[in-house]
Formats: C-alpha cells, sequence, structure tokens
C-alpha cells in the first residue's frame, strides 16, 4: 500500500544528485579578475593575445590565479582586489588602446563543475555591486534629426519631378520649403504629400512668395520617439556586450529614459566610456597619385589620410568624406552572389542614394574605401575599384572574413550610432561590501526562517514533522538548482520570494500531517491513514498552490524588474514545494514504515 516501485526510488535519487551538484558552485563565491577584449569587432581574442597578457603580467612581476579565453575576451583571475588593479594598469600599458580592459569578477568554482554546466546563479546589482545609471534621451534633438532628413528628402524628390522651389530651411522640427508661384507650391505639395502621408504640409501665403511648412503628425512624432529610445537601447546593449558583464540590465523606464545597471562592473570610469562608444562607416576616395612607399612609412599626402586597410597594409584615402553613416536607413549582412563571400548590404536614404549613384557615375575605374571607424580609429573595411554607376540607394561591401564577422559589423552599422544624443542624470555605485553585506543578511533570514519552522514541525508532529523539515530542505536545494540551471538573476526581491516559498512549503506538509491524524481518530489503520492522508490532501494542495501560482504568473505578465524577479523565484517555489512536499516526503515515509507489514502506530 505505502511503496513506490523501484524507478520512483531512482528518479528520486537523480534529481537530489543533480539538484546538489547545481547548487555547489554557488557556495565557492566569485573572485576579481581583469577582463580584456578587443576594441574593434573585426578583431578576435586568441591564443595569440593570451600569451602577450601572460607575459605582460609575468613581466609585471604578478601572479595569476587563471587565464581563460571566453568568448570573444581573456578573463585573468587574481588572489585580491589590490594584484587586480595593478594588473589592469600593467595591461592597459602593455596591450594599447586596441584592447579594453576592464574590473570584474568571476566565478571561484572549480572545472570540473563548469566542465558539467554547472555554475553560479547571477547575483543582481543589490547582492553582487556595481553600477547604476540613468540616461535621459534628448527626444526634442530626435525629431530635429528627422526633420533634417526630410530637408535633404524633399530636395531629392522635388528635382527628380523637376518641381522648382526657392530654399529650403529648418527651424526646431518644422521645413519650410519656399517657392515662386502658387503652381509650384501647390505641385510641390501634391508630390510630398503622396510620399511623405507622416507629415502634415501646411501652405502658407506670403508678400514675398509662396511656401509651405511640414512637420510630423503626433503619431508619428511619437514613433520616432520610440524609434530613438528603442534604437539607443540596442547601441547601449552591444556596447555593455564588450564589459562581459553577467545578466545587465538595459530596459525602457517612462517615455524618454534608459535605466543601465551593470552587476559585477567595479570600473564605472571603464563602464561610462564603454557606453559613450559608437560605431559608424564613412566612405571616401583613395588617392591613386599617392606614392606607395611614402604611404607605407606613415608620409600622408596633403589633402589625405593614411589608414590601415584590410587587405594589408596601409592606404591614403581623401580627407573630403563621400558619405557617412548617417545616410545608412538599413544594414543587414549576406553573401555575394558572385563569389560566395560574406558581405554586408546596406541601404541609403534618398540623398545618400543619389550622392553615392553620382560619386560612382563620375568616378569609374578608380577605388573608392570604405572605412569602419570606431573609437576614433578608421580602418578600411575594403577598397573596392568602381566599375559601373551605383543607384538605387542599395550598396554591398564585400571584403568580409567571415559570415559572423559580416553580422557584426551590419549589428554596429545599424545600431552602432546613437539615434538621439544621451546625458547620465543619475549614476549611483553599490559597493562589493554592500552587496556583501545584503547577501549575508538574506542567507541569515532564510536560515532563522527555516531553523524556525522545522524546529515546530519536529515538535508538533514528530517523525512526520522531521521528514517535512528534511522535504524544506530539499525543497530549497531544488529551487536554488533551477535557477542555476536558468541562470537567473537573484536580487533582494527574489531573496525575500526564496524566504516565503520556504514558509508556504510547509503548508502542504501540514495538510497531509492533519489528515493523517484524522484518519487515525477515525479508527484507520496506521498503513491506511498514511495512505488515505497523502491521497486526499492532494486536491487540496493542488488548489491552494494554483491559486498562488496564477497569482505568480500575473505579477511576472504586469510586473518589470524587481517584481519579475520576485515572481519568477515563486513560480518556481511553488512547482518544487509541490514535488517535494508530496513526493519526496512520501518516499521518506514509505522507506520508515511503507515495510512494516502489521504497523502498530506511527509517530506524528
Amino acid at each position: 500500500m505505502n511503496r513506490f516501485p523501484l524507478w520512483k526510488y531512482v528518479l528520486i535519487g537523480v534529481t537530489l544528485v543533480v539538484a546538489f551538484l547545481y547548487t555547489l558552485p554557488n557556495f565557492y563565491g566569485e573572485v576579481p579578475a581583469v577582463q580584456v577584449s578587443p576594441v574593434r569587432s573585426s578583431e578576435k581574442a586568441d591564443i595569440a593575445l593570451l600569451g602577450r597578457i601572460e607575459s605582460t603580467l609575468k613581466t609585471a612581476g604578478l601572479a595569476s590565479s587563471g587565464i581563460e579565453l571566453a568568448g570573444n575576451s581573456i578573463k585573468a583571475r587574481f588572489a585580491n582586489t589590490d594584484t587586480q588593479i595593478k594588473a589592469k594598469d600593467a595591461l592597459q600599458s602593455g596591450l594599447g588602446e586596441r584592447y579594453t580592459v576592464a574590473l570584474n569578477l568571476v566565478s571561484a568554482s572549480p572545472d570540473w563543475l563548469t566542465a558539467i554546466g554547472a555554475l553560479p546563479m547571477y547575483l543582481g546589482l543589490d547582492l553582487r555591486g556595481g553600477v547604476h545609471f540613468l540616461l535621459e534621451v534628448d527626444m526634442k534633438a530626435a525629431l530635429e534629426k528627422s526633420a533634417i532628413r526630410y530637408q535633404n528628402d524633399f530636395r531629392t524628390e522635388l528635382r527628380a519631378d523637376k518641381i522648382r522651389y526657392g530654399r529650403i530651411a529648418r527651424e526646431g522640427n518644422v521645413v519650410s520649403v519656399h517657392f515662386n508661384t502658387r503652381d509650384q507650391r501647390d505641385a510641390a505639395i501634391n508630390k510630398l504629400g503622396t510620399v511623405f502621408t507622416e507629415l502634415i504640409l501646411t501652405p502658407e501665403d506670403q508678400a514675398e512668395g509662396f511656401s509651405f511648412s511640414a512637420r510630423l503628425r503626433p503619431e508619428a512624432e511619437t514613433k520616432v520617439q520610440e524609434f530613438a529610445l528603442q534604437q539607443n537601447i540596442t547601441t547601449l546593449r552591444n556596447r555593455v556586450n564588450e564589459l562581459g558583464v553577467a545578466e545587465p540590465v538595459i530596459q525602457q523606464q517612462g517615455a524618454s529614459r534608459i535605466v543601465v545597471q551593470l552587476p559585477g562592473v567595479q570600473d564605472t570610469a571603464k563602464a561610462k566610456d564603454i557606453l559613450g562608444r559608437t560605431a559608424t562607416l564613412e566612405i571616401r576616395m583613395v588617392d591613386e597619385q599617392a606614392d606607395p612607399i611614402a604611404v607605407s612609412q606613415g608620409q600622408a599626402p596633403f589633402g589625405d589620410d593614411i589608414v590601415p586597410s584590410r587587405e594589408g597594409g596601409t592606404i591614403a584615402v581623401k580627407k573630403d568624406v563621400v558619405l557617412t553613416g548617417d545616410s545608412i536607413t538599413d544594414a543587414s549582412p549576406g553573401f555575394d552572389s558572385t563569389s560566395g563571400q560574406a558581405a554586408v548590404h546596406l541601404n541609403l536614404d534618398g540623398k545618400g542614394a543619389r550622392i553615392f549613384q553620382d560619386v560612382t557615375r563620375e568616378n569609374v575605374g578608380k577605388r573608392m574605401a570604405i572605412l569602419l571607424i570606431e573609437k576614433g580609429q578608421a580602418e578600411a573595411i575594403t577598397s573596392p575599384v568602381i566599375r559601373d554607376e551605383i543607384g538605387g540607394g542599395r550598396v554591398q561591401i564585400t571584403g568580409m572574413e567571415t559570415a559572423q564577422e559580416a553580422s557584426d559589423v551590419a549589428l554596429l552599422l545599424r545600431a552602432g550610432a546613437l539615434a538621439a544624443p544621451m546625458q547620465i542624470i543619475e549614476e549611483r555605485t553599490v559597493g562589493p561590501s554592500m552587496g556583501a553585506e545584503n547577501i549575508e543578511k538574506g542567507f541569515h533570514s532564510n536560515i532563522w526562517g527555516f531553523a524556525a519552522v522545522a524546529l515546530f514541525m519536529i515538535i508538533y508532529y514528530r517523525i512526520f514533522g522531521l521528514f517535512s523539515a528534511v522535504a524544506l530542505a530539499i525543497n530549497g536545494f531544488f529551487l536554488i538548482a533551477l535557477l542555476s540551471m536558468m541562470q537567473a538573476t537573484l536580487t533582494l526581491p527574489g531573496m525575500a520570494a526564496i524566504a516565503l516559498t520556504l514558509g508556504m512549503a510547509i503548508d502542504a506538509n501540514v495538510l497531509i500531517n492533519e489528515r493523517i491524524r484524522e484518519e487515525l481518530r477515525n479508527g484507520s489503520t496506521p498503513q491506511a491513514a498514511i495512505h488515505a492522508g497523502y491521497d486526499r490532501a492532494w486536491a487540496t494542495i493542488l488548489d491552494s498552490n494554483l491559486t498562488t501560482l496564477i497569482a505568480g504568473v500575473a505579477l511576472f505578465w504586469l510586473g518589470s524588474g524587481p517584481v519579475r524577479g520576485f515572481a519568477v523565484v515563486l513560480c518556481l517555489g511553488i512547482l518544487t514545494s509541490m514535488f517535494s512536499a508530496v513526493t519526496v516526503s512520501r518516499a521518506m515515509v514509505n522507506l520508515t514504515y511503507g515495510r512494516q507489514a502489521r504497523l502498530a502506530k506511527v509517530s506524528i
């Protein structure tokens, strides 16, 4: 009656072992580290860079407790923060400006745990320490930037239809176009009103002529502002990736603000530098008359710049910029249809398409350099010979070494520049010691809460209370193991949810134990009472936990930030508590009492 089949015991045993293994990394803590990553997306961290880091540290007399290649960065661990800071200074001076050197914290888990994918939970800013920024996007500048683009597009469309116009002026986010005659003005309104449906075109009759003013419709203004905000969030997320931050928080707050939280980052100045970085594109003509020997020696002819080329060596390019990345409306990775080589496909706006068509028509047979500029440093990705006039506003850039590089470059060009300026209006640093204090307080609150519940259960329900206490402890292991497997971020609200879960989890055992007592009072045998207690309490346990689960899902769906973190831990805790309170505790009861054919009494 009260026996599990062998496979159930095996299943429970396996889950306990897995839970223990995946909980274990959380007890090893973190150690100070220095992270080195290339500034340019086209460069990769490799074994050669790892060797340079090792030799630089050896020369400086700094001992590392481990150096590893992780993704596109290299992390060197150190015994204490003093050595960490010295190592950062040594690496910055030894490696130069081509690499980002940032302070960080990495897990101290042994390699064998990492090898099986057992990693610690990420800790939020309030537990781990780090930096918090609140940035405000200049929405007025976003609208003005949009108006500048319409100025250029108006010129292109009016010239294409051969509609004569006077001057095109802009004041703030309003563009005005002047004409000599009413017919010219009306023709322009008909043409532009068809092309730019998102604009309100208002005709105006003046003493010196005729004009119309153009401004975005309210819904279009909202769309431009939302795009600027999302574009800046995407840009910031790309920049933060270079810091190697585990689970950064980059999210919208209100209509014009962005919250950036970087847990574990100790270097505030470096974080500011990374967040402010952008990448853009410039197209310039190559100086075919420049002396190759002088160029290779770094001697730039008058009116030229010397830049490194992806194709090898250096080239001289004209200072005059043909086109900038501001004219790019979209960038996507792909492949060259002729050679099959990885490439980036660009879409240009109206002005950019016209300029590019004119330049390619006038310079057939000459070389054009496409420069990628990051952190003020330019590199010629490719410098092809112009074979024919290129129109239509779609441009293909070849010279990419891999499809991944084409994807990276497309991402940088698409989201490398901020859609609107931002300023930091709030900056806060949470020290590691404050985070450690929060962890200690949260840990102690959970331990004391568990101890109080376990003591009460053992006194009140005796052996069955002991089973309940053990099941409660196992529930904690299950919950921490699940959070670690999911690589979830634990914050103070999450720790509160763990404490709440432990308190709620004992409810199921109370229901079961009380049901067993009731069956014994009604004259059932001990074996029958145990069986009935677990079976008949299950419906009540399911109902009570299901209603709480619905509330947790609603919190996750409608909440944000810390509220969602609380909801995730709460929902997972409900699921683990149902398994541990019913299945695990019954397995212990079955092993203790289930094999006794003539059970006289139970300790409850």
